[in-house]
């Protein structure tokens, strides 16, 4: 297993400075917010692009992928009626497939829970096949790119739509490509009934991606959770991946967050 960071922790820096100061701290690799690189990212210049992949490249560190793939940019929506809408959000998707590869990654994490709501009016069917639709003409790209989509499973708190990885894995399955595959997060595992390293069990077979932090926000070892047991369960899936650290609560400050979780997790993997 290899560790990353996700960068919207390091508010308003330069990407370079976070890439910096990660690469210094023995991280593997960083995950990108796009909405961090300004509100089209779609629109970064390739000449941005190719200095931030070499400056990554320069650092001996990864540019894993991109998450929060559609905050930040209005009018974007997985679930919504209007089919010129859900058109948009497709090409903007297949935008961010070329973002992520002119990057030097490799993963695009689906969340985006407000963009996938199941909204008045509409049904689960509905959104369910609103959104296979729409990664299903995202996946040509994807594959042509190499980039693999990874759906994550989200709380009732935060969407209505696909709240367990027992769900996640069913869409996955029915999705039937190898670059759409399954994200699990550690925080939004804490709602469900199971505990967390038996959900890691259970879908060790679709697992391409992971996010660690805990259960109240913090990093990981700086809550309530103990992460031995995840670890060792990602470990019995022969996971091998990378396991990413994405930050809710920023009270600390980066500098301090980023370097205690490391530290943590560098000892337990």
């Amino acid at each position: 297993m290899k560790i990353a960071l996700c960068n919207e922790l390091f508010v308003n820096w330069e990407l370079e400075n976070v890439i910096s100061y990660c690469a210094d701290l023995g991280y593997d690799g960083i995950e990108i917010a796009p909405f961090t690189l300004g509100e089209w990212p779609n629109e970064l210049p390739v000449k941005r692009r190719d200095s931030l992949r070499n400056f990554a490249d320069n650092h001996k560190i990864d540019i894993v992928g991109l998450h929060w793939l559609l905050v930040g940019s209005p009018g974007l929506s997985l679930s919504s009626p209007d089919p010129e809408v859900r058109r948009f959000t497709e090409k903007y998707l297949i935008d961010l497939i070329d973002l992520c590869a002119d990057l030097g990654g490799r993963i695009l994490v689906f969340g985006s829970p407000s963009q996938r709501n199941i909204g008045v009016d509409q049904t689960l069917p509905q959104v369910w096949k609103y959104a296979k639709e729409i990664f299903s003409h995202c996946l040509p790209a994807a594959e042509k790119r190499n980039v693999t989509i990874c759906l994550e499973p989200l709380s009732p708190q935060e969407t209505n739509f696909i709240n367990t990885a027992k769900q996640g894995i069913k869409f996955v399955k029915e999705m039937n490509h190898p670059h759409f595959q399954l994200h699990l997060d550690v925080k939004a595992m804490s709602y469900e009934k199971k505990s967390i390293p038996e959900i890691i069990r259970m879908a060790s077979p679709y697992l391409r991606h992971f996010h660690v932090n805990d259960q109240d926000g913090h990093e990981p070892g700086y809550g309530m959770l103990d992460f031995q047991p995840i670890i060792e369960a990602l470990r019995e899936g022969d996971y091998n991946e990378y396991i990413s650290v994405e930050v809710f609560d920023y009270t600390d400050g980066p500098e301090k967050i980023a370097a205690r979780a490391y530290t943590y997790l560098s000892h337990l993997i």
